[in-house]
């Protein structure tokens, strides 16, 4: 049986003040709080060890940017692109991507904590030795996505495409996969137990065991 658990949205202030990203770059030690920015676009931008609290980002385009190390703390992404961006080794607690473009994202080595990612696109994003605690993935598409070597905790996955994601050497224990579509999925074999499935993917599961079943 899986553990119900519920994420804890962020705490956002209902009148924040609109700002404008670029300020940011004029500081010594790059900071943004309580603001809602909203219809910008950038490339190509390199911020490290970015702080951000209580942000609302709508309608925002921030493709191919380097956030690495970032601490995020009570943060909205709505309809947003950050396609083929850094948030390694980032801390990113209290976040809600809703509706985003995370094409190739690389979450790796991050600490996710209450984090949805809500009616996203986030194929080939990388997880790689990352923690996450209370984590839900919700009708969005993962297909390609790796989390290798991560620490799953209350994590579930709902009504997702996870075809080809990589699970390997990452412990299954708990997490519920069976809402979910996938033709093929690398996994270690010793860390499916408890893993929560449905009667049709246990036929899958069956013939990765080398057991042969009659349709």
């Amino acid at each position: 049986m899986t553990t119900k658990f519920k994420i804890e949205r962020p705490l956002i202030p209902n009148d924040l003040a609109i700002g404008t990203f670029e300020d940011i770059f004029y500081d010594e030690e790059p900071y943004l709080s309580n603001q809602l920015i909203t219809n910008i676009s950038r490339e190509n931008d390199s911020i490290e060890r970015l702080f951000v609290s209580k942000v609302m980002f709508q309608k925002v385009s921030l493709i191919n940017s380097n956030f690495n190390k970032i601490d995020m703390t009570d943060v909205i992404f709505e309809n947003c692109d950050l396609s083929n961006s850094k948030f390694n080794e980032g801390i990113i607690h209290r976040v809600t991507f809703r509706n985003c473009k995370l094409l190739g994202v690389d979450f790796s080595e991050a600490n996710l904590g209450n984090v949805s990612f809500e009616g996203c696109v986030m194929n080939l994003c990388n997880f790689g030795v990352a923690r996450l605690k209370q984590i839900c993935f919700d009708q969005s598409s993962l297909r390609g996505t790796s989390y290798y070597d991560c620490q799953f905790k209350k994590v579930k996955f709902e009504r997702c495409n996870i075809d080809e994601v990589d699970f390997s050497e990452t412990p299954l224990d708990n997490v519920d996969i069976s809402t979910c579509t996938f033709e093929r999925l690398n996994v270690t074999l010793k860390n499916l137990s408890g893993c929560v499935i449905s009667a049709e993917q246990a036929i899958g599961f069956a013939e990765l065991l080398g057991l042969k079943v009659k349709r």
